[in-house]
């Protein structure tokens, strides 16, 4: 498990300024993203356990990036380009940047929960952003749970 100062940091250093790149910063949106990545991969793992498609600190699986791309940034070309300017090359491979770049991850993940149809939860409301989660991110298919994410959260952020 991370330390809560790795955690803020990655926040503050990594998931902040890449929300704010892209025009998409809030308080619960950063909160939102760290969770993820605290669930997810426990900010250790890169590539998913047992030789999954997941990759990066987010766990995002290459046909979601390819989703992502394909039907929703096509249509939101400044949304796209403040993505892509965050690979580090304009034909950097893409499992890699998910992979290797936090930055580009993020920026995925935010994407991802952007396409999502209902608002975002309130900041400090750790088991609504557990169910947001849940329902948008590792989906009702996924092996996580509510319980799962709101103890990845409070292990390392502690309780509200």
């Amino acid at each position: 498990m991370p330390t809560r100062a790795k955690a803020v940091a990655f926040r503050d250093e990594t998931i902040v300024p890449t929300l704010k790149s892209l025009g998409l910063d809030s308080g619960a949106a950063a909160e939102l993203l760290l969770g993820t990545a605290l669930q997810e991969s426990k900010l250790v793992y890169r590539r998913q356990l047992g030789n999954g498609p997941a990759r990066g600190l987010f766990q995002m699986e290459m046909a979601t990036h390819n989703d992502l791309f394909a039907n929703f940034l096509r249509y939101r070309s400044t949304l796209r380009h403040a993505v892509i300017q965050l690979k580090s090359a304009p034909d950097a491979d893409a499992e890699d940047e998910l992979t290797q770049n936090d930055a580009y991850a993020a920026a995925m993940a935010r994407v991802h929960y952007l396409r999502a149809p209902k608002r975002l939860p309130t900041a400090g409301d750790t088991e609504a952003m557990a169910a947001y989660w849940k329902q948008y991110y590792n989906t009702p298919l996924g092996g996580g749970t509510v319980d799962q994410y709101i103890e990845s959260w409070n292990g390392v952020m502690g309780t509200a």
